[in-house]
């Protein structure tokens, strides 16, 4: 049914719920849906908020890089669950149970055999062994070992070092806090089938330890290589340190915008009488007082007062913006001046807010096309490296005759220089900073694919009304063709009173200033999309308001200059002529798209003459006019399907299009429907945020590019480096804990860089 209505094809799962949620908002919004009651659109509405309901979040402790993660997440894939997203930078936890028999307590029971440990809310306890504690005590103990062997390279000898049992009863606390620690997290990663960068410490440094015991009961000194397995771990949790306080940077966007929600509300009771309580027990309807300099504590309507809000920190518009009654009110923007009376639209994770927010923490979940070659090599890298080590060890011991010490020394090496972390936070941790770095600048932007998807659009289709003009319709002339010109403009009123089109409600403000007949009735009326308003009053007469689709063959009524008309059976009632301005910045963001290789196209349901005339003024050369949805939607996919194409659109009136085009975007002024409807929304409704959206991400496409090529050219260059034993493994493990910072550095840079 939705291939018949809509000429969209829907093949997967994953399809369905992305026109779903474009539907969806139509379906609840839109009068001309109300119609649209069958059975088969009831029990898809009903799926699509069970599914919604359906999902459960925990936090996650304990995972230390992306391959801890993906084990996880394969973990729960594996026992059915559905909609898995799994983020170590944030420890959130997510997933659909669908058909799935396994509960949640099951599930937490499995992720604590993985190693991990789940985070209770209710719980306030604080983690005493943590990450900090760990490399502080390693660092005490490791010390020692190591400035005794730089100096006892230099000929400066210290009596006690040279007894083998101290140095083992200094080693030990370091090599046992690495042995738990990367042990533990070595072995969750085997388990979970996705083995990590931990399993080469763990054994590297390990190795090390267990060589210089024998050692040590032998009383061998060439056998001594206690400060080496010290020193890797404790380089290696430096590393760790650095890369986590590193990745917090990375999703400072999220907790930028949670700090934004409002804790406490005003809350006008039924007799009058202002409480305070807190912004999660407000309910949707309640009325609330909000006062100058006050933050707006949820998503709502003003209901009496006029104020200017500042929506900066949400839309990116510096520009105050005056309300008054009926306006809508974005939670946690801030009132500048004046006071009001609102009424709550949305709470919880159906604000404007919480839906940033959670676009922002699942901006990773769908990854890049360019990151699938470093998750498929980073699936093999583990085994791969244990392999290389094992054939250092027997060809430098067989072959080349290298004593075990020196092999065993390179074999290690190899072991600790090696970095597969780098090839997986390339991607991830470049993402969240060019998602959070657009959200500040009023551009949501859901998951990272989108971002390399836009990076690539060589078409661009604009929609005319409300996109490149600004929707404010001026009627400009009524010609009446019959004498009675006071019940004409009560037909114009009572026919658009049924429209949600932008024209409508020019003409409902224009009819209000005229005089009117009041006493018209229609026994059935309805609103056909791209053609008009028809109605039948109880004689059978029939009535058309639109564009000159509804003349019906009224041949001799069409006129040029006239955008609607009115009829009555086969007579011309009225003609009038409309006027729409160019939004500003629309030309200098074509001009800007035509420069970077993108052709900008107008795809209107306007008029020949009106969309040509638009199109010359913004300088667009391309441009189909008189189109009806579903010709809209052939244009997009022949379009497509020469280049990747998007669609810049309202996000409501626009559904199809924007579902059909490789790209949605959404020009929006924060409504929820919009936020829905698109991959990319931009929220403060104007052209110019489309030129920032665009250059970020192509900057953010950029770093990705460059994090993995480090990633990559680090490995194949450091692996035969060391096999080759000109690094020792205090020295790969310095190396190996740098990479995974440098990669993360990079995406940084990100935030703060200058971008054209």
């Amino acid at each position: 049914m939705i291939e018949r209505v809509f000429r969209i094809k829907v093949t997967t799962r994953s399809q369905l719920m992305r026109f779903l949620s474009i539907l969806l908002p139509l379906f609840r919004t839109a009068p001309e849906f109300s119609c649209f009651n069958c059975n088969f659109t009831k029990n898809i509405i009903e799926r699509h908020q069970h599914m919604r309901q359906d999902i459960t979040e925990l936090k996650v402790d304990g995972m230390t890089c992306s391959n801890c993660a993906a084990s996880l997440n394969k973990f729960l894939e594996r026992k059915g669950l559905e909609e898995v997203y799994v983020n170590f930078q944030t420890k959130e936890v997510r997933y659909a149970k669908g058909e799935a028999s396994i509960t949640e307590e099951e599930v937490k029971k499995g992720i604590h055999k993985l190693g991990f440990s789940v985070l209770e809310e209710s719980s306030d306890r604080k983690v005493f062994w943590t990450l900090e504690r760990k490399l502080l005590v390693s660092s005490i103990f490791t010390l020692p070992l190591l400035l005794y062997h730089f100096v006892m390279m230099v000929g400066v000898e210290i009596g006690f070092m040279e007894n083998y049992w101290i140095q083992l009863v200094i080693c030990l606390p370091t090599f046992t806090i690495g042995f738990i620690h990367f042990g533990r997290s070595g072995l969750s990663s085997l388990k979970g089938g996705v083995p990590n960068m931990d399993v080469l410490i763990f054994i590297g440094s390990t190795a090390a330890f267990i060589y210089s015991l024998v050692g040590t009961f032998m009383w061998e000194a060439d056998y001594i290589f206690y400060e080496t397995s010290a020193t890797i771990i404790t380089l290696v949790l430096v590393g760790n340190w650095l890369e986590k306080r590193a990745v917090e940077q990375t999703t400072t966007a999220i907790g930028e915008l949670t700090s934004l929600q409002a804790e406490k509300a005003r809350k006008i009771m039924p007799s009058g009488t202002i409480v305070t309580l807190d912004a999660k027990e407000i309910k949707i309807g309640d009325h609330l007082q909000v006062n100058e300099g006050d933050k707006i504590p949820l998503d709502g309507l003003i209901l009496k007062g006029n104020v200017s809000v500042d929506e900066s920190m949400l839309t990116g518009e510096s520009i105050p913006v005056d309300k008054s009654a009926g306006d809508q009110l974005i939670g946690s923007s801030i009132v500048i001046s004046g006071q009001m009376q609102m009424k709550v639209t949305a709470t919880g994770k159906d604000t404007v807010l919480s839906q940033m927010i959670e676009l922002v923490k699942t901006a990773q979940q769908d990854k890049p096309d360019i990151q699938r070659l470093a998750d498929r090599i980073s699936a093999i890298f583990v085994p791969a490296v244990l392999s290389i080590s094992l054939l250092t060890f027997l060809l430098g011991y067989f072959v080349f005759d290298l004593s075990s010490q020196q092999a065993l020394m390179n074999s290690i090496a190899v072991l600790v220089i090696s970095c597969p972390c780098a090839m997986g936070l390339a991607t991830p941790t470049a993402v969240m900073v060019g998602v959070g770095r657009l959200a500040k600048n009023g551009v949501l932007v859901k998951g990272g694919q989108t971002l390399e998807i836009f990076s690539q659009i060589r078409h661009i289709v604009f929609d005319k009304t409300g996109t490149l003009t600004t929707g404010d319709f001026k009627i400009g002339t009524i010609d009446y063709k019959i004498a009675d010109t006071e019940r004409v403009n009560g037909l114009i009123y009572e026919l658009e009173k049924h429209s949600s089109h932008p024209i409508a409600d020019a003409l409902l403000t224009a009819m209000n200033e005229l005089p009117k007949s009041d006493n018209i009735v229609f026994d059935q009326v309805e609103e056909q999309k791209g053609k008009g308003v028809f109605a039948t009053d109880k004689e059978g007469h029939q009535y058309r308001i639109g564009s000159e689709r509804v003349l019906n063959g009224l041949s001799d009524g069409l006129n040029e200059d006239y955008q609607i008309y009115v009829t009555r059976d086969k007579q011309l009632l009225a003609g009038i002529t409309l006027s729409d301005d160019v939004k500003i910045g629309a030309q200098e963001t074509v001009k800007y798209l035509k420069k970077h290789g993108v052709v900008p196209v107008i795809l209107s349901g306007d008029k020949k003459e009106k969309t040509a005339e638009a199109a010359h003024a913004i300088g667009i050369k391309e441009y189909y006019a008189e189109q009806l949805p579903e010709q809209k939607l052939k244009v997009i996919e022949r379009l497509s399907g020469v280049a990747p194409t998007a669609m810049v659109g309202d996000g409501i009136n626009d559904a199809p299009a924007l579902a059909k085009a490789t790209l949605g975007i959404s020009l929006s002024n924060a409504s929820q429907a919009a936020i829905k409807s698109a991959q990319i929304v931009l929220l403060n409704g104007t052209l110019d945020r489309l030129q920032k959206a665009f250059a970020i991400s192509k900057e953010t496409v950029r770093t990705i590019r460059q994090n993995l090529f480090w990633a990559f050219a680090y490995n194949i260059i450091a692996i035969p480096i060391a096999a080759m034993g000109f690094l020792n493994p205090m020295w790969g493990a310095l190396f190996m804990a740098f990479s995974d910072v440098i990669v993360i550095g990079n995406s940084i840079r990100l935030k703060y860089k200058r971008i054209k």
